[in-house]
């Protein structure tokens, strides 16, 4: 399944390469293999029109890696990476899987946190230029890239709140030892704005050239290295809201709350604003 899968995704670059208009949208080049929403074929548009320095990719909070943003560019580009999750059974799951053996691929049980973050990577061999760093822990995404200087990627993709919309810079404030399920019980509590994103982005060097169309992920690229046909765009040029329903109640189910419900819940909990807006 696996290989039926890695061959379809590899036909649908080919003809959306074919396809597709020199300077589209970044949604345009979305394909799905491993990725939870498009985010394989974005990926793929993206080092097609970058200078990768090393094709070298981290990304973190991947569960199982069943699901990743990664897995394609390691059977599709032969690209070499490191895994880390916070479950010792997720990571065990990836060291037992084939690809663990048949690549060039490292996966590690971890708590990231700010403070330890740089020390993680380090230690297990990976500094200085890589292709790409993925983001996604549900909760202090913005405070750990903002603690990174270790690795100077080439493109980030990290996961944003689009509940607190393309105009405020916000951030839930850090906490080292967050876990999105107990901050609240809602569960849409947690990470940055997209516009709190792009001003960390610029600070480090990034520039913003889009988001999925699922509204979860944006994507940055280190400045020197954009190059048309990518651009940079203003975060509200490039904002997604996001139509997935997440929110639970006290008892952890999701009977079907509204946009509005979840507004209304965060609302009331405290974010943090973040200078230079």
């Amino acid at each position: 399944m696996q290989k039926l899968e890695t061959t379809l995704g590899r036909i649908e670059n080919r003809q959306l390469e074919r396809i597709l208009e020199y300077g589209r949208n970044l949604k345009d080049w979305e394909f799905r293999v491993f990725s939870q929403s498009g985010q394989d074929g974005i990926i793929q548009y993206l080092i097609r029109n970058i200078d990768i320095p090393q094709p070298i990719f981290v990304e973190f909070g991947v569960q199982d890696y069943r699901e990743a943003n990664t897995r394609f560019l390691l059977l599709n580009n032969n690209w070499s990476g490191l895994v880390m999750d916070g479950d010792a059974a997720n990571v065990a799951a990836i060291q037992q899987d084939p690809i663990y053996w048949r690549h060039d691929l490292k996966a590690n049980c971890c708590f990231i946190t700010a403070e330890n973050i740089n020390d993680l990577l380090h230690d297990r061999g990976f500094a200085g230029e890589i292709g790409l760093l993925s983001i996604d822990i549900d909760g202090n995404d913005y405070w750990v890239w903002q603690a990174i200087t270790v690795i100077q990627p080439a493109i980030v993709i990290c996961e944003y709140n689009f509940r607190f919309g393309c105009d405020r810079h916000v951030v839930v404030p850090y906490d080292t030892n967050f876990v999105r399920g107990e901050a609240h019980f809602s569960w849409v509590y947690y990470g940055a704005s997209l516009p709190a994103l792009c001003e960390l982005a610029n600070r480090k060097g990034y520039g913003f050239v889009g988001c999925n169309s699922f509204g979860n992920d944006a994507f940055f690229v280190r400045r020197d290295l954009l190059k048309p046909p990518l651009v940079e765009i203003a975060p509200a040029a490039g904002y997604v809201a996001g139509k997935f329903r997440e929110m639970r109640d006290e008892y952890g189910e999701i009977p079907g709350f509204s946009f509005a419900d979840e507004l209304k819940i965060l609302k009331d909990l405290p974010v943090e604003e973040i200078s230079g807006s």
